[in-house]
């Protein structure tokens, strides 16, 4: 019934006995969903927001995981704990205090407010997953490239990175889709359309009186469509660079 509801008129959804053949057949939906209501403005956000930080995450992810599997740094297993307990705390407590110190900081309806809070957001599991599969690269490799002469940052971007391409396509898509979706801090941070992304622009196509499902249907098809597709894109890097970091050899 969900699939029909992109196709038939509001009218339809809403009678007695539901048919599963649309009659009539409209596109009306998407009409209304791009030209009235705007929903490319929103796409455009959602691709700038979540693009800014997927990139921000596997930076300081990578360079983060990097530092904390192959470098001597004391105390690593605590510093991880301190990341990963940053991920515990529930949005809604959060959201608080972070709309306070962006007011403060005049980052309310700006991209940057969205990007630091999902960077802060996603950079727990990012690191985590990174430090799994770096943990899994055999430590011959470090040596072998000491002895050829190749220094720390030559390390991590001409030999690491390249070897953990599975792990870096798997918390880029996480990274992205936690962004693409997030809902409450958009909402929170946001009130004009020039900087709401997706989640909250289809939010705003109802109205006191009227939900307009078959718009709500229409555009929620067309955000998710991509998801959807890079995850089978992707599907082999994803299963591996989820299960190679949890076996250590």
């Amino acid at each position: 019934m969900a699939v029909l509801n992109l196709v038939q008129l509001d009218k339809a959804l809403t009678e007695g006995t539901p048919s599963l053949i649309p009659d009539p057949f409209t596109l009306e939906h998407y009409y209304n969903a791009f030209v009235e209501k705007g929903l490319h403005h929103y796409v455009l956000n959602s691709l700038v927001v979540s693009l800014a930080t997927t990139a921000l995450c596997l930076i300081v992810g990578s360079l983060a995981a990097f530092a904390l599997s192959r470098l001597e740094v004391k105390g690593r297993f605590g510093i991880l704990m301190v990341i990963l307990s940053v991920s515990m705390f529930p949005q809604i407590a959060l959201v608080g205090p972070l709309y306070l110190i962006a007011s403060d900081l005049g980052l309310l309806d700006t991209y940057r407010a969205l990007i630091i809070t999902y960077l802060a957001l996603g950079l727990p599991l990012v690191t985590w997953v990174l430090f799994g599969y770096f943990e899994t690269l055999p430590r011959e490799i470090d040596e072998a490239a000491r002895m050829d002469g190749v220094g720390v940052v030559g390390l991590l971007w001409h030999i690491i990175l390249p070897m953990s391409l599975p792990s870096l396509v798997t918390t880029g898509l996480l990274a992205f889709i936690t962004a693409w979706n997030e809902f409450l801090f958009a909402l929170a941070f946001t009130s004009d359309s020039d900087s709401q992304t997706i989640p909250v622009g289809i939010a705003n196509f109802t109205n006191q009186y009227y939900v307009p499902w078959g718009d709500i249907a229409a555009a929620s098809a067309v955000v998710t469509v991509p998801l959807i597709v890079l995850v089978l894109f992707f599907q082999r890097h994803i299963i591996e660079g989820l299960t190679q970091g949890g076996i250590k050899e």
